[in-house]
């Protein structure tokens, strides 16, 4: 059988997306592309599998590359960096089409308004496209409570704006280096599902209330 692709090469192996037998050349340049790939493919995996082992380096020209993380972030800050990540996970376990792009846009943004209110200035501009937009929108909720929740205990909070700064460019940060790059790709949320497997389950949970 020719591939339904390409209409060219011979069909090889079997694609899960389309529910029929593709080339392999095909499978490898429209996986993730224009091929919405399901993550338990096997060819997938094993693409997967391979980029792992041969990791990606930013460009120079990689927004927000250029700011220093202070040494001590991860430890100093590893209880809220878990919960912004946790956060991101449960989003992601909501929203089945959210791609790892998805994910980065919205991480940018966030850190781009939490840049410009280090210089005291409030400027904000949330994305554009639904996806990221919306998980903005539930980070910037998530902060805010735990602000309030700070202040609740202490009567003030010490969570500094530069430290959420930071902690959202280091997760940006590990973005870029777990996609691949592809627009459809889902290897960031991946890991994130793989670290957070709780947030998949409490969704399912969430989903089961029956609201009178």
């Amino acid at each position: 059988m020719t591939c339904p692709i390409c209409e060219k090469r011979k069909s090889a192996r079997f694609c899960p997306a389309k529910g029929e037998q593709i080339c392999a050349v095909c499978c490898g340049k429209e996986r993730e592309v224009t091929i919405d790939c399901p993550v338990d493919c096997t060819h997938l995996l094993s693409a997967h599998r391979y980029e792992a082992e041969h990791p990606r380096t930013l460009p120079a020209d990689t927004p927000l590359l250029d700011v220093n993380l202070p040494s001590d972030l991860v430890h100093t800050h590893q209880q809220l960096m878990a919960a912004l990540a946790f956060a991101m996970a449960k989003f992601c376990a909501a929203h089945h089409d959210a791609t790892d792009a998805d994910i980065l846009t919205a991480i940018q943004a966030l850190a781009e308004t939490y840049k410009t209110l280090r210089t005291g200035i409030y400027y904000e501009r949330p994305p554009d496209a639904r996806a990221p937009r919306e998980l903005y929108a539930a980070l910037t909720e998530f902060i805010g409570e735990v602000k309030k929740q700070e202040a609740g205990r202490t009567g003030f909070s010490a969570l500094k704006d530069s430290d959420i700064f930071y902690l959202l460019v280091f997760l940006y940060r590990m973005g870029l280096l777990q996609t691949n790059g592809r627009s459809r790709s889902r290897r960031y949320i991946e890991f994130l599902r793989n670290q957070f497997p709780e947030a998949q389950e409490l969704k399912r949970e969430e989903s089961r209330l029956v609201i009178p």
